[in-house]
């Protein structure tokens, strides 16, 4: 495995510093950049590297660094933090010890902590890492430094963390994979979990998670099937009639009480020049958990404090292309949003996904829904909004183990769709109970409760419904 280690830092890794850190290798390994300059790495002799070190990121969040890292990862301090990663090249034991000791003496500098606390070469960083002879594997250039392996079909990524998280580097990854016609594909150990950004991102790409299994060999950790290397990528293993087991360790799961609330919605605006974005995101994170989100950013960890103006600064700089973004909750009530802004002929839409994890006990905001719908109606130009309701972890990661689907809880109609299906149609329908007409009655909108979230009679409601909104008959 590929190895990461992580200093968390109370103050700015200022020149010095890295330069402090950066010879823990001694003076005779060599400096490169790349991605811009975003990426110092120490390399060999013949310019292979054997760490690689991301551009430092402020941690402006509490609990950001606790929610990928795990409990105590935290520096101790009450201000920001600083965290800056650092990349072993795989199959290199000193690069690891070399990556340890970088980290180590960025926090003996600046205080702060060393994720995990137990890396090699964080002991006796003071005295350079031996690497006298060291060769790192050959790896492509155009994989360096986020791809361990890279074939004409796939580009591979080993990562042993408590949760796999979208990192910018690995949106690097997936990007440059997806654009050379190749799929992600990232294996870790079984003990290694998904944020939810990770997850969905994979899930919308052909791109996939490989769990190392020590019964089957390896496994798609959101399938459950059996794979193995063959032409040079992680495919399906077959038996004898054909067909893909599912590993035994896929099937291992025992209820734990913990739910998730699923909000998804799509808003379009006129691109005009007072328009500020995020704020249909704020509004449902007010009215599902009881205060605006804690921060955001392009990748995890989202380090920035929510700002409304800053996410409308980027998006309109990076336009026409689109925004993809990551909001984060606190930890008293943990959420997570995906928020990905696209120009369309029509306008300027927003693409929001926002989960919201319950521990035994706890009740998901059921009732808040339809209010939230009518001022998404009202104020933030809503097209469509689907509720659902899963059991699933509490902190939102995914494990590699089986996770019942989600199941429908409610449907929300915008004005334009409404029009669009016909007043008469939106709002006589094949459901028992009769929708909530929200917005002006001039422009109404509509809210179809579809079941209760806990029986799959709900999809059932949700295919009438959508047959019935379509002009189609009844299956």
């Amino acid at each position: 495995m590929t190895k990461d280690v992580i200093a968390l830092t109370e103050r700015m890794p200022d020149p010095l510093s890295v330069l402090a850190g950066l010879l823990a290798g001694g003076p005779d390994l060599r400096v490169e950049t790349t991605g811009e300059g975003a990426v110092v790495q120490l390399c060999d002799a013949e310019g292979r590297p054997l760490v690689s070190i991301e551009v430092p990121l402020m941690l402006q969040v509490p609990g950001e660094a606790a929610r990928l890292l795990g409990p105590g990862a935290e520096p101790s301090g009450d201000g920001p933090a600083w965290w800056v990663e650092a990349r072993a090249a795989v199959g290199v034991p000193q690069a690891e010890q070399l990556a340890g000791a970088f980290a180590a003496r960025l926090t003996m500098l600046l205080g702060g902590r060393v994720w995990p606390p137990d890396a090699p070469g964080t002991v006796g960083a003071a005295r350079p890492v031996d690497v006298s002879g060291v060769t790192a594997v050959p790896v492509p250039a155009a994989a360096q430094p986020a791809v361990d392996m890279l074939t004409d079909k796939v580009a591979v990524v080993l990562q042993d963390r408590p949760v796999v998280p979208m990192t910018s580097w690995l949106a690097e990854a997936l990007r440059a994979a997806l654009e050379s016609d190749r799929t992600l594909q990232i294996v870790t150990p079984p003990h290694c979990r998904l944020s939810l950004p990770t997850r969905m991102l994979l899930q919308s790409t052909s791109s996939r998670w490989v769990v190392q299994d020590e019964r089957c060999g390896y496994y798609d950790g959101l399938t459950g099937a059996v794979l193995r290397w063959q032409d040079d990528a992680f495919s399906p293993d077959r038996n004898e009639n054909g067909e893909t087991p599912v590993a035994d360790a896929f099937e291992e799961v025992s209820p734990t009480g913990e739910r998730q609330l699923i909000v998804s919605f799509r808003t379009l605006h006129r691109p005009t020049e007072n328009l500020v974005l995020g704020g249909a995101l704020e509004a449902a994170w007010q009215a599902l958990a009881d205060g605006p989100p804690a921060g955001w950013g392009t990748s995890e960890p989202a380090g920035l404090t929510w700002s409304r103006r800053q996410l409308t600064d980027l998006a309109y700089e990076r336009a026409p292309r689109s925004t993809w973004t990551v909001a984060v909750g606190t930890s008293d009530r943990p959420a997570v949003a995906t928020l990905r802004v696209i120009r369309t002929p029509e306008g300027v839409e927003e693409d929001v996904t926002l989960t919201l994890g319950y521990g035994p006990g706890e009740e998901p905001a059921l009732e808040a829904l339809p209010k939230l719908a009518d001022e998404l109606v009202t104020r933030y130009g809503l097209k469509t909004m689907m509720c659902q309701l899963r059991e699933a972890r509490r902190d939102l990661s995914a494990p590699p183990r089986f996770e019942h689907p989600p199941l429908p809880y409610a449907f929300v109609l915008g004005p334009a769709e409404v029009r669009e299906a016909g007043l008469d149609t939106a709002r006589k329908t094949p459901l028992k109970g009769r929708p909530v007409q929200l917005g002006h009655s001039s422009r109404p909108g509509f809210y179809y409760p579809v079941g209760d979230g806990e029986t799959v009679e709900s999809w059932t409601a949700l295919g009438q419904l959508v047959r019935h909104l379509r002009g189609l008959p009844s299956a």
